[in-house]
């Protein structure tokens, strides 16, 4: 039988069709292989935990020097940024007005201890009564209170350090005339810092839960036996003197924030640190005998963390864990599993509840040995 040409085309595009569609089913079955995951279990080992918080640094002692009399300022000792020691002279204010009451009412005293001689010979003869006696003796006393006062008051033209530190700002300037009250600098006591920070009242909570943290005798006092506290600088340099390991509470909460004030001490014997100064409080807790599992192992559905754990029929089923210490690559886990649990490491995202997948397994020393918290 003879075929026309079109015939003979539609004939070979019929015989080849078969062959097209074998290749797309075949293409179609390579696709649907499953890829294979990677499993792991968790691991217990000791990491540390750190916590930040921002900070306040503040002086020990740290006050403002105010003019106690009137006058003008007649001499400033010393400099800013300068370093005093207690009792040292830092400002004088001109003293004439008070010399001039202190010499007066010195000459007022003497004449009233004169006065009161003469009444004693006058009562020891009998010439005036005991009342005259005691009006003189009262006349001496007022007079000798008003020369303490007057000498108090010349006194306080000469302002001295009340304690060793460091002298701030001068906001006047020699010559001035100085009022009562007015401010002429401040003094900081730098030797030991009080580092200020605001605490969470979960974390509070938290804190004073740890056993050995509170002391019956202090409990103003917290003490962390398992961990260490540093401060982190502005330019991300660490201090180079610790706080130990125990803080100070302060009494109240905030209402606003639901925080409460800790204060943590550091020594401060170069002088590095100065009033006003701003850093990051670190407390590293250690962590023993820590379950934990790489945070890639994990996936969250309505704020919840989950894992997949392979049976023993090889499915893969979701569970919920609970975290917590978070860091940078690695989960603690609270509860939800276990050392023995193997949990889906790579390939989260490929795989669905009660999926069988092909899978290999990796040593948890293995994987945690390329994350930043490695195994020990």
């Amino acid at each position: 039988m003879s075929f026309s040409p079109i015939q003979s085309c539609l004939l070979a595009l019929l015989c080849l069709a078969p062959i097209a569609c074998s290749g797309a089913e075949g293409h179609d079955e390579e696709h649907e292989i499953p890829r294979k995951v990677v499993l792991t279990r968790p691991m217990t080992k000791e990491v540390v935990s750190t916590q930040q918080y921002v900070c306040q640094i503040h002086s020990r002692r740290h006050i403002e020097l105010r003019a106690l009399e009137r006058g003008y300022l007649e001499k400033i000792q010393v400099q800013e940024g300068q370093a005093v020691k207690q009792g040292e002279l830092l400002f004088k204010i001109l003293p004439v007005v008070y010399k001039a009451k202190l010499h007066a009412d010195e000459a007022e005293l003497l004449r009233a201890e004169i006065e009161l001689r003469n009444t004693k010979k006058l009562y020891e003869g009998d010439v005036v009564s005991d009342q005259e006696l005691a009006l003189a003796k009262a006349e001496r006393a007022r007079a000798k209170a008003k020369v303490e006062l007057a000498a108090a008051e010349l006194a306080f033209t000469e302002i001295r350090a009340p304690f060793d530190g460091i002298i701030d700002r001068q906001y006047e300037q020699q010559g001035s005339l100085m009022e009562e009250g007015d401010i002429l600098t401040t003094v900081s006591d730098n030797n030991v810092m009080w580092v200020y920070f605001n605490v969470p009242e979960a974390n509070y909570l938290e804190f004073k839960a740890i056993e050995g943290a509170v002391d019956p005798d202090s409990p103003q006092r917290l003490t962390f036996p398992e961990a260490k506290i540093e401060l982190q600088l502005a330019n991300g340099e660490i201090f180079g003197h610790g706080a130990g390991d125990s803080v100070t509470v302060e009494s109240d909460f905030d209402n606003e924030t639901g925080n409460i004030l800790f204060r943590a001490d550091f020594p401060n014997p170069d002088g590095l640190l100065r009033h006003g100064q701003t850093g990051t409080l670190l407390i590293h807790e250690t962590l023993k005998g820590a379950i934990v599992i790489p945070q890639r192992a994990t996936f969250e559905i309505l704020d919840k963390q989950y894992v997949y754990v392979v049976g023993e029929d090889g499915a893969v089923h979701q569970r919920a864990i609970t975290i917590s210490h978070e860091m940078d690559d690695i989960f603690v886990v609270e509860s939800g599993l276990d050392v023995t649990d193997k949990i889906v490491l790579d390939g989260v995202r490929q795989i669905h509840e009660g999926d069988h997948p092909v899978s290999e397994f990796r040593e948890p020393e293995e994987v945690l040995s390329g994350m930043k918290h490695h195994a020990e």
